[in-house]
């Protein structure tokens, strides 16, 4: 196992963090390795807001991983994710080139930067009957007094609480073997957001995906066999898109809906960042309204300053 330099730029939803991973990409001789829950799915691209275009700097094709790797439909978790990660890690380091760590699903990143040992964990049908009556809010109750790391930052679908807790609770009653996970170093850079700045692009971005065919990218999933019951279990933009597409909300009641959900989300992801800094992560924040170049500089500055990456 190769134990390169890894850098890791995280931040909420609408910050510009993809924009920025792929300018450094370029400068940095770098690969992106996508930490997005959502973006490993195939056909769902619009509502996980993959934004590919921004992997194109000035004619550059910017090297990207983890992002289309799984059928809509499908359940991609942790696991999966540490063992794909760690191939392109592998890759891109056999490669001579340095990976960059970029996303915002807090349990994926921190996963990789802990070295989490992680196993997968099968279906609990007992458990799942116990809990198929219960509310969302029921449901996150149960999660909060669990304390471990898939205390998830996105549960926001029953199916997704239960599936939580059923990994939650696998945990608790098993022996987890020693799985070998690498301790990598990495330098992490934070895109902070104002609060304000944050809503007003989650609102514009919403809009504009909508405008683009948000709601028929869902119609045509659900066209070509993908159940609306798979697609709420995504959340977010697919839940509330597919309740409007099978007739259970209002367009205005999807988007009213949905944005809130959105802005709750980023929250939570700001909530998630910052608890790994109180367990004990460093995050450099760069102010996401700085000029790009501003924020090239400070990132450049902070790599000279770390040993492995400056003679690397």
């Amino acid at each position: 196992m190769t134990n390169s330099p890894l850098l890791t730029l995280l931040g909420p939803t609408a910050s510009g963090k993809t924009a920025l991973a792929a300018e450094l990409a370029v400068r940095l001789d770098a690969e992106i390795i996508s930490a997005d829950s959502r973006q490993v799915y195939r056909g769902m691209d619009l509502g996980t807001g993959k934004d590919l275009s921004d992997y194109n700097v000035r004619g550059h094709q910017v090297p990207y991983h983890l992002i289309d790797i799984a059928d809509a439909g499908y359940r991609y978790n942790v696991f999966e994710y540490q063992r794909d990660f760690l191939r392109a890690y592998e890759e891109i380091c056999a490669r001579g080139r340095l990976p960059l760590l970029c996303g915002g699903t807090g349990m994926y990143l921190e996963s990789i930067l802990k070295g989490y040992r992680l196993l997968p964990v099968p279906e609990n049908p007992e458990l799942r009957n116990r809990l198929a009556n219960k509310t969302l809010e029921e449901l996150t109750e149960i999660l909060r007094r669990y304390k471990t790391l898939h205390n998830s930052t996105d549960v926001d679908t029953a199916k997704r609480a239960i599936r939580a807790i059923e990994i939650e609770e696998y945990y608790r009653t098993q022996a987890p073997e020693e799985r070998s996970f690498p301790k990598l170093e990495s330098l992490i850079i934070g895109v902070d957001i104002d609060r304000e700045l944050r809503r007003e692009k989650i609102t514009r971005r919403l809009r504009q995906r909508l405008d683009e065919g948000m709601v028929e990218e869902v119609r045509h999933l659900i066209y070509n066999g993908v159940p609306p019951e798979d697609l709420i279990y995504y959340g977010l933009e697919y839940k509330y898109l597919t309740l409007h597409v099978i007739g259970q909300l209002s367009y205005d009641e999807m988007f009213r809906q949905l944005e809130t959900a959105i802005h709750q989300f980023a929250k939570r992801q700001m909530t998630w960042f910052r608890g790994m800094e109180r367990r004990g992560f460093t995050i450099h924040w760069v102010d996401a309204r700085l000029p790009m170049e501003e924020k090239i500089a400070f990132v450049v500055d902070k790599l000279k300053s770390i040993t492995n990456f400056a003679s690397s």
